[in-house]
């Protein structure tokens, strides 16, 4: 039961992330600075982002409530708002104020966090670090598209 109350609170704190990140935004990706930028030929369409970070939000949020269940520390505590931040900043820097290499040195640090806190961890709650692959898999992706915008503007 308290993880489950963990992972319903996790979820409302990722989804209000999300949403604060898309208000930080100031409409993005459909801004004239973005789509007259150079963009990977990778990129995915609009709708593949909406999908991706539903999925990585539930997929994150149950991982932590598990972690949290387990090990509520200072520490998890401080590592997660850190995250949080970066998380939601990368918006805002990104696409709001176009800082593009400022961008990529966010999103390098938010996906160092994850492989090198989360997924490293070997304790209670090693069968659930599989929960944070689409996180992963998303992150390395974005921070592919930004290196490419980088370069390539």
């Amino acid at each position: 039961m308290k993880q489950l109350k963990l992972t319903i609170l996790f979820l409302v704190i990722n989804f209000g992330g999300l949403a604060i990140g898309s208000w930080l935004m100031n409409n993005g990706p459909l801004s004239d600075w973005y789509t007259n930028l150079n963009q990977a030929p990778w990129t995915p369409p609009g709708i593949v982002f909406g999908i991706a970070w539903t999925l990585i939000m539930i997929c994150f949020s149950i991982y932590l409530g598990k972690l949290f269940s387990q090990e509520n520390t200072r520490k998890n505590k401080l590592i997660f708002l850190f995250q949080f931040v970066l998380n939601v900043s990368w918006n805002f820097i990104f696409f709001n104020q176009h800082m593009v290499l400022f961008g990529l040195i966010t999103i390098v640090l938010l996906t160092s966090l994850l492989f090198i806190y989360y997924f490293k961890r070997s304790d209670k709650v090693n069968n659930y670090k599989y929960l944070l692959l689409p996180y992963m898999i998303w992150l390395c992706i974005a921070t592919s598209l930004n290196l490419y915008i980088l370069v390539h503007n």
